[in-house]
């Protein structure tokens, strides 16, 4: 009984279910039919499979990226250098690596270099020393705000005045940086009070070549392989280079780097930057002016015509340093072939003292420039004024200035709308005064394609300023081993 009814439910199930048509079908098809239905992917899901994978990978190069920087921001050593420069205070802060018992420099990004400048100059602060610490302080926090709280006291900071600070008698000096070391000793970094000072002009000349020879990848190289430098600051001009002459103990310098030394010619022109060499001639022609007939009218070749200097001005329209420059005697009359006699003058004043076979600037011995050059600072600045191509540039300085010193002021002040007074007056003198110096004095000739006009080198585009310099040599000695492969002397 049991069999049968067993039966009966397998008939009763086979009667139930539709009838296959088999012979409609090609064999195979019906499966794959099936399985497919079953198994094709959505889009939608598919979707959703790419994001979370795209999510995932994100997750976990956040996490790797995090990590890396979290190590690199440890593994970074800091350094502050501070510039007291005759125009302005400028703080460099350096992060750096230590690679094999070596430094490595990086100059890009943040974390690598930051700056920030600050004017007026600390030697503008003669009269008023306490009056430093503000701008100091200023740099100070700006440097504490790019290095890590943890690493302030293992971090060094210097400060490094130049031209400005050498004009101003030693005790006037002296004053200001007490009132500097003052602020560097409270601010939490590593500092010691040697670390303020004034560095000589041949060692300012000596940094801007090594930061410009770093940049070019020459360092460490083969000394007639270098490029010299020839900077034009504000109050002095800095020639330093390899030269393959004899050059006077007094203006040799020698250092070490990477195993090689380099014996280096490198001197500083005190007051013969671009602005104080332009105050000298202004003062030079108020003494003509006023010891003149009351009929007899002195004009200045290196201020362009029709230039008046408002004397009622309350400062916004006063362009000249000190008190009112022009009189009724002293008339402006722009004239680049004169302006550029009145430079050389100056740049030859006293070269019948010169005691060595070759004077080019003064009683200064200077060899003869050998090898590549890079121009910097005011060469710089005032060949991008007038957008002055790289090639043959000091040729084509000539007939810019002899534009610019021939036209009249009321046309150059719609020109160049945007340039204040004190800064669009100075580039006749400035156009006249690089020709006499490199061309007439240094015997640049001009179509010299070995002279180049720059603000960085490289192909980093590292910026030839003389503080990265500094930190460079500085970090390479502190860091060096006890045989002195790295060392200044």
């Amino acid at each position: 009984m049991q069999r049968s009814h067993a039966r009966s439910r397998l008939k009763n199930k086979s009667d139930m279910d539709p009838p296959l048509h088999v012979h409609h079908t090609q064999p195979g098809r019906q499966r794959s039919s099936l399985a497919k239905s079953k198994c094709k992917p959505t889009k939608k899901s598919i979707i959703l499979v790419i994001i979370g994978s795209l999510a995932i990978a994100l997750a976990l190069f956040f996490v790797c990226y995090t990590f890396f920087l979290r190590n690199r921001k440890v593994s970074l050593r800091y350094s502050v250098v501070i510039d007291g420069g005759s125009s302005g205070t400028r703080a460099h802060v350096f992060g750096y690596r230590i690679e094999s018992g070596n430094p490595v420099f990086d100059f890009r990004g943040d974390e690598s270099y930051a700056s920030m400048k600050l004017s007026p100059g600390l030697s503008s602060y003669a009269d008023n020393p306490e009056g430093a610490s503000v701008s100091v302080k200023e740099l100070v926090e700006f440097a504490k705000g790019r290095v890590p709280e943890g690493k302030l006291k293992e971090s060094d900071i210097r400060l490094m005045a130049t031209a400005g600070m050498r004009l101003l008698e030693l005790s006037v000096q002296e004053r200001i940086l007490e009132v500097a070391r003052r602020v560097l000793r409270s601010s939490g970094f590593k500092f010691q009070d040697e670390s303020a000072s004034v560095i000589s002009g041949s060692d300012e000349g000596i940094y801007a070549w090594v930061v410009a020879n770093h940049a070019l990848g020459s360092l460490g190289g083969d000394p007639l392989q270098t490029t010299g430098i020839v900077e034009l600051g504000g109050a002095s001009t800095q020639v330093t280079f390899v030269s393959s002459e004899h050059v006077p103990s007094e203006f040799s310098r020698t250092i070490t780097y990477g195993n090689v030394s380099y014996r280096i010619y490198s001197h500083s022109f005190l007051n013969l930057g671009q602005d104080a060499a332009h105050e000298k001639l202004w003062e030079s022609l108020n003494n003509l002016a006023a010891n003149s007939t009351e009929k007899g009218i002195v004009t200045d070749p290196c201020t362009p015509k029709g230039y008046i200097l408002d004397k009622n001005s309350t400062g916004e329209g006063i362009v000249l340093p000190g008190e009112s420059k022009f009189t009724d005697s002293l008339q402006a009359a722009g004239n680049f072939s004169k302006c550029r006699s009145a430079a050389f003058t100056i740049l030859q004043e006293g070269k019948e003292k010169c005691p060595y076979k070759h004077c080019s600037i003064g009683s200064t011995f200077t060899p003869n420039l050998r090898g590549s050059f890079l121009a910097t600072e005011n060469f710089f600045h005032t060949s991008k004024f007038f957008g002055l191509r790289e090639k043959d540039w000091l040729s084509e300085m000539i007939i810019a200035g002899e534009s610019f010193c021939g036209d009249d002021w009321s046309r150059l002040k719609v020109k160049h709308p945007t340039f204040k007074d004190e800064s669009l007056l100075r580039y006749c003198f400035s156009s006249a005064y690089i020709v006499s110096m490199l061309h007439d004095s240094l015997g640049v000739a001009l179509d010299d394609q070995r002279v180049e006009f720059a603000s960085e080198a490289g192909e980093k585009g590292i910026p030839l300023d003389w503080a990265l310099g500094a930190f460079i040599l500085n970090t390479a000695t502190a860091t060096s081993d006890s045989s002195g492969s790295k060392k200044t002397k």
